[in-house]
């Protein structure tokens, strides 16, 4: 009797082939989610400058939303110390964003938010 393998390789890739998707939507997921990261740590550092050349908190978060590609209604923008700064003072941005990781995958997409922090001295 002759064993016949004709669909054993059929087999094997249908096997792998939900692995293999799994870790290429992960990898580009990943590259969203640090794209958005290194975009916002960017906004950041430009509303921290504005702040440091005595810019309001109004103007430097207008600013940030301006710039900021995502949602910016999703975006929490913190200015501190609030209100007037004087000269020689630090003034600090620090900005929010949630994403979700595996967001492709629906139900099975986990949270996260990206956090970005800049300080500068105020001239």
């Amino acid at each position: 009797m002759i064993k016949r393998e004709d669909g054993q390789s059929l087999v094997e890739f249908a096997l792998v082939l939900p692995v293999l998707l799994l870790v290429l939507v992960g990898i580009l997921d990943f590259g969203r989610i640090m794209y958005t990261h290194l975009q916002l740590e960017m906004v950041t550092q430009e509303a921290v400058r504005l702040g440091g050349l005595g810019q309001t908190d109004a103007q430097i978060r207008s600013y940030a939303s301006d710039k900021f590609n995502g949602d910016s209604s999703k975006l929490a923008i913190t200015v501190s110390p609030g209100g007037t700064r004087r000269a020689g003072t630090y003034v600090t941005v620090e900005m929010t964003y949630p994403e979700t990781f595996f967001k492709p995958l629906g139900s099975v997409s986990i949270p996260y938010t990206v956090k970005t922090s800049s300080t500068i001295r105020v001239e």
